[in-house]
């Protein structure tokens, strides 16, 4: 399949993706607002040629941030265009960027669907002199349209896994025009470089710079926040536990596991934090089913004695809420969704643990698991063992902690070999 072939059979999909936009709007009614944007119509002003970046959700945008506040202290003549595709993204891009310092220099809209016509008039629109895409979000016609108006498309923080790229290599006349078109990809690893060369991706245009998102710095104010919540809660010698980015099918495990512990440690509290907004009321009526004594963190009311679980139903607070906790678990891993970012509670000084299925995040994976900052658990009986392990050895709890730290530390730089490979981009950009 070409892109032609794709092209057209993308604008016979159309009503199919104004029903799943329906059936989105259906579950989180923000996916309403704003449908023009998705189709380059009512799209704000936007100052032009500066640097387009896109993050196609919440977890991409986190982790662009601190490449966008290097970008604009760099280039403080340059706008940035930041786009995605999801409300909650939407929403944590202008929560981010909503102070006075990026007034006039940070602007938001969301990204045209992959439709030649809709990305021509965002681009003539936005006009940006480098474009930048976090991570793998791959649209054939937005980065030929960037290659027909001789605009540099780099593709950031790149991750490509073995079965990604079996996907891709049975398109290869549609995969391999369009990594061509690429001019820069900034890959994790070197198994990952390799992986974008064979589909078709220029050699001298792919370099192993690592994961930016090691370059995480935490802000000595969130840990003394933290700190002093937990004092308000009359909590800091109570056991406390976070699950964090739970999908559908983890939540019952993870409650099972936390039925186990109080029998144990009678004041343990959950932080219990769905992935998706869309699943918060959901997870609430969950936990109060199974009998759970739940507070939620949207209500602003303090947790007390008899709370056993503490449901995370706000957005941009999943950092402060890993500094809450002793010890994290991350989901999107013991179900088949591939696991979400272990680095964040590693960063935090905290133990982590995860389910067995980590495909995105292999190589940060072993690197924790191989240092001893990493216990991978198969199902709610393990999860429960393991934490309780950790509260009842506190030595081994602060060698796992240390551990990830060191990882952490050692990895750091992506972000300013990514920073580097931009400049020449924009170097040789008039």
């Amino acid at each position: 399949m070409n892109r032609h072939l794709y092209t057209l059979l993308l604008h016979l999909a159309l009503p199919l993706v104004a029903g799943r936009l329906a059936w989105r709007a259906w579950r989180a009614p923000a996916y309403v607002k704003r449908i023009g944007e998705r189709f380059s119509l009512g799209l704000p002003p936007l100052q032009t040629g500066g640097i387009w970046l896109h993050a196609v959700s919440v977890g991409e945008s986190i982790a662009a941030a601190p490449l966008i506040r290097q970008l604009l202290a760099r280039y403080p003549q340059l706008p940035i265009t930041i786009t995605c595709m999801t409300p909650t993204g939407s929403e944590r891009i202008q929560a981010m960027f909503a102070g006075p310092d990026f007034a006039g220099r940070v602007q938001h809209c969301y990204l045209p669907y992959d439709l030649p016509w809709a990305a021509a008039r965002f681009l003539d629109r936005a006009q940006p002199r480098l474009a930048v895409v976090m991570e793998t979000e791959l649209w054939p016609n937005h980065i030929h349209q960037c290659a027909r108006r001789g605009i540099p498309v780099a593709l950031a923080n790149a991750r490509l896994s073995e079965r990604s790229a079996r996907g891709y290599a049975r398109f290869a006349k549609l995969t391999a025009p369009m990594l061509a078109e690429l001019s820069l990809i900034a890959v994790q690893t070197t198994a990952e470089a390799e992986r974008f060369r064979s589909l078709g991706a220029r050699p001298e245009c792919v370099e192993v710079t690592g994961s930016i998102k090691f370059d995480l710095t935490i802000d000595p104010a969130l840990l003394a926040r933290a700190a002093e919540l937990r004092e308000q809660w009359d909590a800091v010698r109570r056991p406390v536990w976070i699950a964090a980015s739970t999908h559908a099918g983890e939540d019952e495990i993870v409650l099972a596991a936390h039925r186990v512990l109080l029998e144990q440690w009678p004041e343990a509290l959950l932080i219990l934090v769905p992935r998706h907004p869309e699943r918060f009321a959901a997870v609430y009526e969950l936990c109060q089913r199974q009998g759970f004594a739940t507070r939620q963190r949207s209500s602003g009311k303090a947790v007390v004695a008899g709370d056993q679980v503490l449901l995370g139903d706000t957005m941009g607070e999943l950092l402060f809420l890993y500094a809450l906790a002793d010890l994290a678990f991350v989901g999107g891993s013991l179900v088949g969704n591939g696991g979400h970012n272990l680095l964040e509670p590693a960063a935090l000084g905290k133990p982590v643990l995860s389910g067995p299925h980590l495909f995105n995040f292999l190589e940060i994976a072993a690197q924790l698991r191989e240092a001893g900052a990493l216990l991978e658990v198969a199902d709610a009986e393990g999860l429960a063992h393991r934490v309780d392990q950790l509260w009842r050895e506190p030595a081994m709890a602060q060698t796992m902690r240390e551990a990830g730290q060191t990882v952490m530390q050692a990895n750091q730089g992506a972000l300013a070999r990514l920073l580097d490979g931009l400049g020449c981009l924009l170097k040789d950009k008039p």
